[in-house]
Order: C-alpha cells, then structure tokens, then sequence
C-alpha cells in the first residue's frame, strides 16, 4: 500500500499537467445513457487509429463501457463545465435535460452535440485493468469537428478556458 504523503504528491504532480476534459459514454445493455468526466484521455496510434480512457473501477458507466462494446468520447466545450462537473458527480440521472443523440455507431455512445468541440465514436479493441482504473483501447470509427466551440481545459484542480482561440 502506498503511503499517503506519495499519493498526494502523485495527485500534485498530474494536476499540474493541464488535461482537455472528456466526457466518455456508453450505453447499458437495456439502452439507458451513461457518463462519467474523463481527463485520462490520449491518441495510441494512427493506423489503425487508436484513442485511449482510463475508468475508474467504482464509475457507475464501467459496467456500460464493458458491455457495449465500445464508447463516445465527447471533447467538451468551455461553455458546458456545469455538464462536466454533473457527469464527474454520482448522480444516477445524469442525462436528464442534456441534449444527446444516438451515435451511428452502434458500439458507441451518446454524442452531447450541443456541449463538444468534437465527438470520437469507438469500439473497444481491448481492456486491461489497471490499479484501480481499467484502460480501454478504441478504435476510431467515426466523429465530428464543432471549428466554432473551443475546448475547456482542466489544469491544478479547477476548469480553465483557453485564452487567445
């Protein structure tokens, strides 16, 4: 078990590293919606394109991930921190009054089309589990680009925006 001063540095040291904010979502074999707010978040690999998620083992959307088969990772816009600090939370409800629609995808997500800068439509080609997280492999099979929003950023524990975009 690591000591607590270690994980704290640990903690110190990832925060300072500035992230763009995801949120990833996957659909629950009886069709529901799921979320959770995501900055573990990295291209793999060009060919075959590959992007990368870490979800942590108590995410109540791990379960939807695993059984799609897949998941969106929505790039989300400076203007919907409220949406990324909702889908960080446990609540159970998250999608209730959130604008969303079904990816053509059918392993992926919901697309938040009106919180991201950019949607990626994946399927999982692998899932490992790592610590206390696992980390999902996708391929690349789809997306979208919003040139008019631009990204919000979290950096040493708060939203940031991104000046001179």
């Amino acid at each position: 078990m690591l000591c607590t001063a270690l994980i704290d540095r640990y903690r110190e040291l990832l925060a300072s590293f500035p992230a763009g904010v995801t949120v990833v979502t996957a659909f629950e074999a009886g069709g529901a919606p799921r979320g959770l707010t995501v900055i573990a978040f990295c291209g793999v690999s060009l060919e075959p394109p590959l992007v990368l998620v870490c979800v942590g083992r108590s995410s109540n959307t791990l379960a939807a991930i695993q059984a799609a088969g897949g998941f969106t990772v929505n790039l989300i816009s400076r203007d919907s921190h409220e949406l990324a600090r909702r889908m960080a939370g446990k609540v159970e409800d998250k999608f209730n009054g959130v604008a969303w629609s079904r990816p053509e995808v059918p392993e992926a997500g919901p697309v938040l089309h009106e919180d991201s800068t950019a949607h990626i439509l994946c399927r999982t080609v692998q899932a490992v589990e790592a610590g206390d997280h696992w980390v999902f492999i996708g391929e690349v099979k789809g997306g979208e680009v919003d040139q008019g929003r631009t990204p919000l950023v979290f950096h040493r524990r708060e939203f940031r925006e991104l000046s001179g975009l």
